[in-house]
């Protein structure tokens, strides 16, 4: 049996870990056997008021090894507000398990333990930059919905959870009963159009204006050239400074920001759209497919034909 630890924070969101331990309970029910033990941690234990004001019962921290250690968000992790008992628990327990993963904000909980330097995580989308800033040590990728970097699985905000569990039930126990245990819940085994966030660039406001107008200026420009000089222009500061600021605020260089806006713009006519990819390239700012492609790659980790086929067999097959 496989022991599957869940630690939660006060004022945590209760589907960072209610939605992954509800697809671990119903593959045990599926698979017809006590596949999972599933046990619910908090630093001293006992009742812990969710973000929503819910009561949540939890066990104390404990040296037992588990199979599985899965951290969830909170305020307190995205705050840095973690005590050293916890992240030494943090490290001891990561130490011993098989695996170790991050729901939301949990991967600021990875992060301050140590447990994902040199390596490459997501988190929320809207965090993201964040945590970049606060463990520069760390390679944040803020478009996917989890990533697996060794034995540690980072994943997105709040319903991505789900996302993750899954991935680690098919790990276990194969696909066909990680497809049942999706249709149990009523989710997608695989989000459409492959895994990724919502659009952060799209949508992100930076803190400071000078760097929020030169986003919103490459927003409305991206069918024109649009150089770090141009933009640094835009934003009256010298090319050095809006590096820095640019890459402080949004925890990407301008270059691959543009290339993200381009690839995040072209996508839904992609996907949605019969229009020649050709027009498409052209209309978003890439000079021709073949640039397309490459910013598709990785961007999303798979090329616009990909995307468009299997956007095509999503609608053409029942849940």
């Amino acid at each position: 049996m496989r022991k599957i630890g869940f630690l939660l924070f006060l004022d945590c969101s209760l589907l960072d870990f209610s939605g992954p331990l509800t697809a671990f309970d119903v593959a045990n029910r599926l698979s017809g056997g006590q596949v999972y033990q599933l046990r619910v941690m908090s630093e001293h234990g006992g009742i812990l008021a969710s973000a929503s004001g819910t009561a949540v019962m939890t066990h104390p921290l404990e040296r037992e090894p588990l199979d599985t250690l899965i951290v969830a968000g909170g305020a307190g992790p995205r705050e840095g507000l973690l005590s050293t008992t916890l992240l030494d628990y943090t490290r001891h327990a990561a130490g011993q398990a098989r695996r170790v993963a991050s729901v939301c904000t949990g991967a600021f909980v990875l992060a301050a333990a140590g447990l994902l330097d040199g390596k490459r995580a997501t988190t929320h989308w809207r965090m993201a930059a964040r945590l970049q800033r606060m463990h520069p040590q760390l390679q944040v990728d803020s478009d996917k919905i989890f990533i697996q970097d060794g034995k540690v699985w980072t994943s997105a905000g709040i319903s991505a959870g789900i996302d993750l569990a899954l991935a680690l039930i098919e790990e276990d126990l194969g696909a066909e009963l990680a497809r049942a245990v999706a249709r149990e819940l009523v989710v997608y085994h695989r989000r459409a159009g492959g895994q990724t966030q919502f659009s952060n660039l799209l949508e992100m406001e930076p803190p400071s204006g000078r760097i929020r107008q030169a986003l919103s200026y490459a927003r409305d420009h991206l069918h024109e050239t649009l150089s770090a000089e141009r933009l640094a222009q835009i934003a009256c500061l010298s090319r050095r400074q809006f590096d820095r600021a640019f890459s402080a605020e949004t925890g990407q260089t301008p270059a691959k920001a543009i290339e993200k806006l381009r690839a995040e713009v072209a996508r839904p006519r992609v996907e949605a759209t019969q229009e020649p990819l050709e027009s498409i390239a052209r209309a978003v700012g890439f000079d021709d497919p073949e640039r397309m492609r490459r910013a598709f790659l990785r961007v999303f980790g798979y090329p616009p034909q990909a995307m468009r086929r299997a956007m095509r067999a999503q609608q053409s097959c029942h849940f």
